[in-house]
């Protein structure tokens, strides 16, 4: 049975909520560790240099074993641990979100900012696209360029079925695809390829990697 994992999102989302008079402007983005998460809270800052707090959380590692938050200036603990257990809720990794409020001259005491605060990284997220992220095994087929068009056809439909991911084929002396499948398709992979092709076509089962597999 193939090992599952946190997943992330697909690419950047910004949505705003106003709250008492109080703009919270919400970006999450998906980032490949601690380093790029930073860019992406700098860069917010930067684009948001008027606001007065840019508050952030981040949860990063194949296995969201790595988190960090910040309250920039909020009275602690209302923003920046209220996102990251929205962030833990959701099972996610590899992703930041960053909150920037403006202002609106009414206090929403400590109760309303964790509410607000949970509510714009909630709201965020709704509207993202997750990836699953998956341990697949890597499977080689070397395919005959006579039958590489009915090979082709088969895998393709293949991936679907069995929670598999497809990479483009490569071409030389014959057509080589590379699927990433999950431990328990390998035994169907060999009987359909063996059914398909009279037994020529055997794959080579290779080394297990994590693979983002979009959610449809």
């Amino acid at each position: 049975m193939s090992r599952t994992f946190p997943s992330t999102i697909a690419r950047t989302v910004e949505h705003e909520i106003v709250v008492t008079r109080s703009r919270f402007v919400t970006t999450v983005a998906p980032v490949s560790g601690v380093d790029d998460a930073d860019r992406v809270i700098a860069d917010v800052r930067r684009r948001y240099w008027d606001a007065r707090h840019n508050c952030s959380a981040m949860v990063t590692g194949v296995l969201g074993d790595q988190a960090r938050s910040s309250d920039d200036g909020e009275p602690s603990g209302t923003a920046g641990v209220p996102m990251l257990e929205v962030l833990r809720r959701r099972e996610l990794t590899d992703v930041v979100a960053v909150v920037t409020r403006y202002f609106g001259g009414v206090k929403l005491g400590a109760g309303g900012l964790v509410r607000a605060y949970s509510t714009s990284v909630s709201a965020a997220l709704d509207l993202a696209a997750t990836v699953r992220r998956v341990e697949l095994r890597r499977v080689d087929v070397r395919a005959p360029h006579a039958d590489a068009g009915r090979i082709d056809n088969l895998l393709r439909q293949w991936v679907p079925q069995h929670g598999a991911t497809f990479d483009e084929p490569s071409y030389g002396s014959a057509v080589g695809f590379t699927l990433w499948v999950p431990e328990a398709g390998l035994a169907a992979l060999r009987a359909d390829l063996a059914a398909a092709s009279a037994g020529a076509l055997q794959p080579v089962v290779g080394p297990a990697r994590v693979v983002d597999v979009p959610t449809v």
